[in-house]
C-alpha cells in the first residue's frame, strides 16, 4: 500500500497544524524536523547534541529541555536515533516516552534498527496504550533537506493512514510494507542491494580502468545498458558522469560508510536469524566493515571505490 497525498487518508486530521515531538536531531532528523515546520506543524525537538539544538532553532523548531518535555502534549512522536537500544531506552522507564505521552498517541521511529528491536517498540507502546509504526527512511541527507525520502513504513494500516499526511511532508514516497517490524525489514534488504551493488559498480570501474577504460566510456555504456543501477546513475563512485555524486566532493556524505556497515550488520542479524542464504550480503558486510574501521571512516560508502583501488595490484596490462 501507498500512501499519496491526494488519497482519502490525506484528508483526515492529522493533515495540518499539530504538535510533533521529534527526538534526535542529527543529520537527517533536523532536516526532517524542518520541513513538518514548513508543512504548519508545531515541531517541539531535542538531542543530546548542544550544537543541534542550534541548528534546530535557526530552523524554526521549538528546543526543549529534554525528550520527555517534547514528547508531553504531542499528538506524534518521532524518534530518529543511532540504534535499537537508543529507541527501546528512550521509550522505556518513569521519565520515557512513553509514560509522558498522551494516551493512544501515535509514535513513528524512523530509525533504522533491527527487525527484533522494532517489533520489541511496537509491543511496548501498545502496552502503554499508544499507537505505533516503524518507518524508516532511505535517501539520505539530500533527501532529507528535500523532503523527498522513502519511507518504509511497518504497522496497522488504520495507524499508517493517520501518519500518511505527517510522513508526507518528510517524503515523496511513502509504502506500508506489513505489520511491526515490516520497514526494518524492507530497509535492510534494500540496503544490502545498495552495498552490494555499489561494491559491484565500484570493482567493474577498478578493473575497467585496468583494462584501458576510461571512467566515463563505462558508465556511457553501463547507465544505458544491464548494468544501470542506483549505485552508478545517482551516486556514481568516480567523479565526473554524475556531477552531484559524492565522488565529485572528495567522498563527503551522503551516506557514510559507518552508515551502511551499521546497516549491513542489522541484514547479517536477519540472515543468520532467519537462516536465508545471502552469501554477497554477509562478503558486503565484511568489506564495508573493514572500511568503516580504516580510512572511509569519515568518508560516502561510494568510497569503497578507493579501498578496492588500493587493494588492487598495480601490475599494468601488457
Amino acid at each position: 500500500m501507498y500512501y499519496t497525498s491526494t488519497s482519502a487518508e490525506g484528508k483526515g486530521s492529522f493533515l495540518m497544524g499539530k504538535k510533533i515531538a521529534f527526538i534526535g536531531l542529527g543529520h537527517m532528523g533536523s532536516p526532517m524536523a524542518a520541513n513538518l515546520v514548513k508543512a504548519g506543524h508545531r515541531v517541539s525537538g531535542f538531542d543530546l547534541a548542544p550544537e543541534a539544538l542550534e541548528e534546530a532553532r535557526a530552523q524554526g523548531i521549538e528546543v526543549a529541555e529534554s525528550a520527555a518535555a517534547a514528547a508531553a502534549g504531542a499528538d506524534v512522536v518521532i524518534t530518529m536515533l543511532p540504534a535499537g537500544r537508543h529507541v527501546l531506552g528512550a521509550y522505556q522507564g518513569e521519565n520515557g516516552l512513553l509514560a509522558v505521552a498522551g494516551p493512544g498517541t501515535l509514535f513513528l521511529d524512523c530509525s533504522t534498527i533491527a527487525v527484533e528491536d522494532a517489533r520489541a517498540a511496537h509491543g511496548l507502546a501498545a502496552a502503554a496504550g499508544h499507537r505505533a509504526l516503524d518507518a524508516p527512511v532511505s535517501g539520505g541527507v539530500g533527501g532529507a533537506a528535500n523532503g523527498t525520502l522513502t519511507f518504509m513504513a511497518g504497522g496497522g494500516a488504520e495507524d499508517f493512514a493517520e501518519a500518511g499526511p505527517v510522513l508526507a511532508a518528510m517524503g515523496g514516497r511513502i509504502v506500508h510494507c506489513g505489520g511491526p517490524g515490516a520497514g526494518q525489514a524492507a530497509k535492510v534488504c534494500n540496503n544490502m542491494i545498495l552495498g552490494v551493488s555499489m561494491i559491484a559498480v565500484s570493482e567493474a570501474f577498478v578493473l575497467g580502468e585496468k583494462l584501458g577504460l576510461t571512467n566515463e566510456a563505462l558508465f556511457d555504456v553501463a547507465s544505458a545498458a544491464s548494468g544501470q543501477c542506483w549505485a552508478l546513475t545517482t551516486n556514481c563512485p568516480v567523479p565526473g558522469p554524475v556531477p552531484g555524486s559524492p565522488a565529485n566532493r572528495g567522498y563527503q556524505p551522503g551516506f557514510a560508510g559507518v552508515l551502511m556497515a551499521k546497516d549491513l550488520g542489522l541484514a547479517v542479524q536477519a540472515i543468520e536469524s532467519t537462516g536465508a542464504q545471502a552469501r554477497l550480503g554477509s562478503l558486503a558486510e565484511e568489506i564495508y566493515r573493514h572500511f568503516a574501521e580504516g580510512d572511509g571512516s569519515g568518508q560516502d560508502f561510494s568510497g569503497i571505490i578507493n579501498d578496492i583501488r588500493a587493494n588492487s595490484s598495480v601490475e599494468a596490462l601488457a
